[in-house]
């Protein structure tokens, strides 16, 4: 009898944190690196929220709080679904993770039964898929290409429709692509939605407050108000407030659901820190008028890689809407030989000769649902950037 689970079998660890891992090993050992394969914000944490967690450490708010989040974070989180979704919750309706997600496997693993299906857009964040996995249900992906600003179209959703069919998992602003759903384009999906009264969605929304040219974030229950009881909205403070290792993350859904997720929570890590989540109600009650600035250097960003990988030989990358990523495409490079003389048959092997030949980490887009693609995180400085494309473009020139 094997010592290990099978059902660990078909889960394979997180390609993104490899990538980030293998560009650390490199730099410890001397090696030129420019990592670009991790998500998380350069920017530091805001004082005041450091300042928040520093008076509940001095305060002594170092104990247990209730499993599934403390009364004066639900209620922050209530206020800002209100104030910035025009969606209404009570505290009971609510629920504080550690982290965006075990939000979601937590809500997985209160609701799926062996062969229940979750429709998963793709290109997708990796992890979505092995957690259905692991809760014992079946990842559905449904291609995104280019051709539709990687974004789920209606038919292509009724079709992927089943009696077996759980949920759809909506990402918007969309890791990996930063493509994100337009108000008539959210419309259009949760049309499709209303007419299977058994499909709930889970959507994603870490990434709200990162979009780009004007866009006008939404978010499906608040577009469709007929699915406000079959949608768990899940967001976080990683991103937007650059608080990625206080692993605070939350969602608001029907009260059943969160009381679910609860248990699940409370026979598992039981509460997130005390610490972080005093910091979490600061940082969606206090000043916010950095995240427009932060959100404006990340766009000059996205504007510098765009044109700077559109001029390397064989990458063509589209302009996204929201997040801090691009997903181009290196399928002009395959085929090709690199000066070592090997041909590159893969985007996994377009990558791995950026790593080795230029010291540019990126993540294949193999691992998120849709080759040959490959994606960048242009959450890191100006200088490193350009610094980084250049290196792609010449690795790019170098193929023959």
């Amino acid at each position: 009898m094997p010592f290990i689970a099978t059902r660990l079998s078909n889960i394979k660890p997180s390609p993104t944190i490899a990538v980030t891992q293998k560009a650390r090993e490199l730099k410890a050992a001397g090696r030129d690196i420019i990592g670009l394969g991790a998500g998380e914000p350069d920017f530091d944490t805001p004082d005041t929220i450091k300042q928040a967690a520093i008076k509940a450490i001095q305060s002594g708010d170092t104990k247990y709080t209730a499993v599934d989040g403390t009364p004066a974070l639900k209620k922050a989180i209530c206020a800002k679904f209100k104030r910035e979704n025009g969606l209404d919750y009570a505290p009971e309706q609510i629920t504080v993770g550690t982290g965006g997600k075990q939000v979601l496997y937590n809500a997985l693993m209160a609701t799926l039964n062996p062969g229940d299906e979750v429709i998963i857009p793709a290109p997708y964040w990796v992890s979505y898929p092995d957690m259905v996995l692991l809760a014992d249900g079946v990842p559905v992906p449904v291609e995104c290409p280019p051709e539709t600003g990687f974004k789920l179209q209606p038919a292509d959703l009724e079709k992927a429709i089943t009696p077996k069919t759980k949920w759809l998992i909506l990402n918007s602003p969309n890791n990996p692509t930063g493509a994100a759903y337009t108000r008539s384009e959210l419309k259009a999906l949760t049309d499709v939605l209303v007419r299977h009264p058994h499909v709930w969605v889970m959507t994603d929304d870490m990434y709200e407050h990162l979009n780009y040219d004007d866009f006008e974030f939404t978010t499906p229950a608040q577009v469709e108000p007929a699915l406000y009881d079959r949608t768990l909205t899940v967001n976080g403070v990683s991103k937007a407030y650059a608080m990625t290792g206080w692993r605070i993350g939350y969602a608001a859904g029907p009260k059943e659901l969160i009381k679910a997720m609860g248990v699940i929570q409370s026979q598992s890590t039981s509460n997130p820190s005390s610490v972080s989540q005093a910091a979490a109600v600061e940082a969606l009650n206090g000043p916010q008028d950095f995240i427009k600035e932060r959100a404006l250097a990340f766009k000059e960003r996205r504007d510098l890689v765009v044109s700077m990988l559109n001029q390397a030989t064989g990458i063509k990358c589209h302009k996204p809407e929201g997040a801090f990523y691009v997903y181009p495409s290196c399928a002009g490079t395959l085929g090709k030989t690199t000066p070592d003389g090997k041909v590159l048959a893969t985007d996994e092997d377009f990558v791995t000769y950026l790593l080795e030949s230029e010291g540019v980490a990126v993540v294949q887009g193999s691992a998120f649902g849709l080759a040959p693609f490959f994606r960048i995180s242009y959450a890191t400085s100006t200088t490193e950037l350009e610094e980084a494309c250049q290196r792609i473009q010449r690795a790019c020139a170098a193929l023959r």
